[in-house]
């Protein structure tokens, strides 16, 4: 982390002498006039200016007391002022390098030798304060020589642009006669200027933290009043009495930079930023309340208080930055140094009758900064988006919220846009800004909890979060929810990012919608990217994976949680960047790479998504804004019972839009083909895995989740209706009606259909393995296992699964489920995966399962690929099975029966299902012009001659396609190498039938010759 520049302290104070050296030598002089016209003029002046204070301070009546007192102790040094005025400016650089200031006792033992023009000012500052602060009269009365002195030269200066102001150190050497006519200069403008007197003293007794005022200036002084203030070096210097010298005057209370001269090299204001309204000059400075709550991070409009801003007088530039030393504006030619309000705040008055093009200079230590003000910007969202969000129908959210590099205005820069409604103020941090946000607020726009921000600048690669200010005014430091990239975990930063990738699947795209996906070939490989081959990169697994994937013939792949994940252990469905692929193996092009790179191999793309929970990680989704925002605020809703996670909740729109816009995004950004839907069934009912009590019946007294059948609903429809092609597909455990129907058909439940395109078939699953899992001596025993699965098999379009599910948490692998030895074992799974690809419904096959991988998957070591090497004595068993996979794939693509009626139960018929005591399986299967293809399974390890099978008529011969008993799988070779003809004799039903010898746990598939 680079450190961050350090904030500007006191700087030393400097005498009276020093001050006034670095002050400009006025370009003009007027001869002083002689003693007597001076001291007529004088003593005129302080009458006049007396009989305003005495007018101004009658008509406060609630000061009237204090200011009485202050009037009379001020009295001594007025009177003695007359007779040593020529005496007053050393007395005065005494006085402040004695500091006395605090007391009403001391004020009375001053030297008298106080000048007129300075009593009659802190005679009106004390006025001024009554109201509100005694000892603020006190001070006003006794308050600095220095102070008081300074604030009536001040006005001499503004009053003088066009006369005689000689520098200090000549002023000190001057004889009687040059002292009298200055003063007699001053006194002729004081009537003129007693309005900005009391301004300057008043600014000089204003407490540190409290923002400086800008004198008003009237209009007999234009010339001088048209000047900007100057500060040479702000940064927090403290006045003697401990007040800020934010106001132009230097530190010892002495002549410091100009009040009213223009910066050095500052060129000539354009004539159509001059105001005309001069003389209604405003203070710039953030008011009290507005720094407060830009201090706290509670500020809901940042940009009506910080940035250019027209009033009256001109137009005034408010900047925050907390560890600057200076801050000028510069626009055109013109350049403007900015006052320090103290805290890091600047400001100032442009001489502009509108707000220019202007840009901030922003000086650190050791360095110095020209930088757009990001508080100068119109919001980057507009009403529509907004209205969509509030709506919670922003299909494309993504492109509103999130972090994006962009050109607003015609400037480059980062747009930020969060959603957090409960917040009390957002600011962004990150490597930009030292992970200090404090200078970076953001704005809420409307009703909708969206803040957003413009920050001129920065672009792809830099690491933000936002920093969220909660209802209870903590802080907490959260990472974006629509981030599109992360940092490698364990790191939690959001990472700016754009896209670069040029997409060449177009044929690819155009191609998979002439098919739904239950009505095409679809083979599935599930893969875990990490661990496939360890070690590789998305670009890596785009040279590796669509090859291998191509080489076994399977048409899709699904991709295990690609969403970022804190805990790689989590295989990906604890996901907290639900926009972002995983860091893990490269950006997201590298990951739009690999997509591109399996569809130009002609290979689909399936991608788990997980909608129904998150985990509680403190710099996520939980309590993101510090109340229950995305997970549900029913406690007994929120938490999900089986993985400690987070349950969304499904009844808020937005929520409902974060997720819906989130399966669009991988479908149109990431072209994905498909969305496998993780754990639907704990979000459909409000008791799983709950026990009575720990869950609330829905509003009819029922266990449904109807807040998530909406949500699965709206997803689903929205997606179909979007993208073109893409299936979705729901991993749901029970037998809830109508998964796979459409949403606006309803079924015996009364509700709508779910919307998906198919569902697991998790029955299948459990009871054929459980099947496989017994000796066959025992099979004839659970017979009903094998053949339950077609009583259901059309009331949904299926997918048949042997997931990574099947092969973790000590189930062991597919091939060690099956009994017998290892021939038998890698006979029983031969024959067993023949029977599943020819079983109505779609195929799935977990990675390391095609060759008969023995141990059970760890996503810390992958598959045994060494199995496979040709070194490895039983290499031949394990490529065995590799290849019976490949021909499979093969037959099955070309074999329209064994896909193209999967849904519909005229393309399938059993022939032999209830040969328990044979465990044998026979049946057909038909495509749409009425083809077959027979399949025949006997699951015994012995061989059954002379085995009669009943088959139509309308068949001359049958040839087989595929036998796992053959010897190049590894089997024992009893094959039919030759068509065989049926006999005419009637058999299971049929009008003819064939004679075959069945090979021992074997599946074989035959088809017309």
């Amino acid at each position: 982390m680079t450190a961050r520049p350090p904030s500007s302290g006191p700087e030393p104070k400097r005498t009276a002498e020093a001050a006034g050296d670095d002050r400009p030598t006025p370009p003009k002089k007027t001869p002083p006039g002689t003693p007597a016209k001076a001291a007529a003029k004088k003593s005129a002046a302080k009458k006049t200016a007396t009989k305003a204070v005495t007018k101004k301070a009658t008509a406060k009546t609630a000061a009237s007391d204090t200011v009485a007192a202050a009037k009379k102790a001020a009295t001594p040094a007025k009177k003695t002022a007359a007779r040593k005025a020529p005496a007053a400016g050393k007395t005065a650089e005494k006085a402040v390098a004695a500091k006395t200031v605090t007391k009403r006792a001391t004020a009375r033992k001053a030297t008298p030798e106080t000048a007129s023009a300075k009593t009659t000012a802190a005679t009106k500052a004390a006025a001024k304060k009554a109201p509100t602060r005694k000892a603020a009269a006190e001070r006003a009365v006794s308050g600095t020589a220095a102070a008081e002195k300074s604030a009536a030269k001040t006005v001499a200066e503004k009053a003088s642009a066009a006369k005689t102001v000689t520098k200090k150190a000549a002023a000190q050497k001057a004889v009687p006669d040059s002292t009298a006519a200055k003063k007699t200069a001053t006194a002729r403008k004081a009537p003129a200027k007693k309005t900005s007197a009391a301004r300057a003293v008043a600014a000089q007794s204003a407490p540190k933290t409290a923002p400086a005022p800008q004198a008003a200036t009237a209009p007999e002084s234009a010339p001088a009043a048209k000047k900007t203030p100057d500060v040479r070096a702000p940064g927090g210097k403290a006045a003697p009495g401990g007040r800020a010298a934010s106001d132009g005057r230097g530190a010892s209370g002495g002549k410091g930079a100009s009040g009213g001269a223009s910066p050095a090299g500052a060129g000539a204001v354009p004539a159509s930023f001059v105001s005309p309204e001069v003389s209604l000059a405003v203070s710039p400075a953030v008011d009290t309340l507005d720094r407060e709550r830009l201090l706290a991070g509670t500020h809901h409009d940042p940009h009506a208080v910080l940035g250019a801003h027209p009033v009256p007088g001109g137009v005034a530039v408010r900047a925050f930055k907390p560890y600057a030393l200076g801050v000028a504006v510069v626009a055109g030619d013109l350049q403007v140094e900015l006052r320090h309000d103290g805290d890091g705040f600047f400001s100032g008055l442009l001489p502009a009758g509108a707000v220019p093009e202007y840009r901030l200079e922003v000086a650190y230590a050791g360095a110095v900064q020209v930088t757009e003000d990001a508080y100068r910007f119109l919001p980057t969202l507009g009403e529509l988006d907004l209205y969509l969000i509030g709506e919670g129908r922003h299909e494309q959210l993504w492109q509103a919220l999130g972090a994006h590099p962009t050109t607003h205005q015609g400037v480059e820069g980062t747009r930020f846009a969060v959603w957090a409604p409960n917040a009390r103020g957002v600011r962004v941090a990150g490597t930009f800004n030292f992970w200090d946000g404090t200078a970076f607020p953001m704005r809420s726009l409307g009703a909708t909890g969206v803040w957003e921000l413009f920050v001129p600048g920065i672009g792809e690669g830099e690491l933000y979060k936002f920093e969220i200010t909660r209802p209870d005014g903590s802080k907490t430091l959260r990472a974006d929810p629509m981030a599109r990239r992360t940092e490698v975990p364990p790191a939690t930063s959001s990472i700016i990012t754009a896209s670069h990738h040029e997409w060449r699947d177009e044929e690819w795209l155009a191609r998979r919608a002439e098919l739904p996906a239950h009505e095409a070939p679809f083979s599935v490989y599930e893969v875990h990217l990490p661990s496939w081959r360890p070690g590789l990169t998305y670009r890596d697994l785009a040279v590796q994976l669509p090859a291998y994937v191509k080489d076994l013939g399977f048409t899709h792949v699904e991709l295990m949680p690609v969403a970022e994940h804190p805990f790689g252990g989590s295989w990906g469905y604890q996901v907290t960047g639900f926009y972002a692929p995983t860091a893990r193996l490269g950006t997201p092009d590298d990951f739009k790479y690999l997509v591109d790179a399996l569809h130009q191999a002609g290979i689909g793309v399936i991608m788990d998504w997980v909608p129904a929970h998150f985990p509680r990680d403190e710099w996520a989704l939980a309590e993101f804004d510090g109340r229950p925002l995305y997970e549900h605020s029913d406690p007994l809703r929120a938490a999900h019972p089986d993985w400690g996670t987070l349950e969304f909740d499904f009844g808020r729109r937005e929520v409902r839009n974060f997720l819906v816009a989130n399966a669009l995004y991988w479908c149109e950004e990431f072209h994905i083909d498909g969305l496998r839907v993780d754990a639907v069934a704990s979000m459909l009912y409000l008791d799983y895995s709950r026990e009575p009590g720990q869950w609330r019946p829905n509003e009819h007294g029922g266990r449904e989740n109807l807040d998530a059948v909406a949500f699965l609903q709206e997803m689903n429809a929205t997606v179909y209706r979007r993208v073109p092609g893409v299936v979705t597909v729901a991993e749901e455990s029970t037998a809830w009606d109508g998964v796979t129907r459409a949403t606006h058909h309803r079924g015996p439940s009364g509700f709508g259909g779910l919307g998906f395109g198919l569902k697991w078939n998790m029955g299948w699953m459990h009871d054929s393995l459980e099947y496989m899992s017994h000796d066959p001596i025992h099979r004839k025993y659970h017979h009903g296992e094998m053949t339950f699965s077609m009583v259901y098999a059309y009331s949904e379009n299926y997918v048949l699964p042997i997931s990574h599910d099947e092969v973790v948490h000590g189930k062991g692998s597919l091939v060690s489920k099956m009994p017998g030895d290892w021939w038998q074992q890698r006979a029983n799974l031969r024959a067993y995966l023949a029977y599943m690809w020819s079983h109505p419904g779609k195929q799935l096959l977990f990675m390391g399962q095609e060759f008969a991988q023995g141990a059970e998957w760890s996503e810390e070591r992958g598959p045994d690929w060494w199995l496979l090497d040709p070194a490895y004595g039983a290499a031949a068993d394990h490529r065995g099975v590799l290849d019976l996979v490949r021909d499979l794939n093969s037959v099955y693509r070309d074999t329209p029966a064994l896909w193209s009626r999967d849904v519909h139960p005229d393309g399938f018929q059993w022939i032999v299902g209830d040969a328990a005591d044979d465990n044998v399986f026979a049946f057909l299967r038909y495509d749409a012009d009425g083809s077959p293809l027979l399949v025949v399974s006997h699951f015994a390890p012995v061989v059954r001659p002379d085995y009669r099978i009943g088959v139509p008529d309308d068949v001359p011969a049958w040839r087989e396609v595929v036998n796992t008993d053959a010897a190049r799988y590894g089997g024992s070779d009893v094959v039919r190498p030759d068509p065989l003809k049926p006999d005419p004799q009637p058999w299971h039903g049929r009008p003819a039938s064939l004679h075959l010898t069945l090979p021992p746990l074997a599946t074989v598939w035959l088809r017309p010759a």
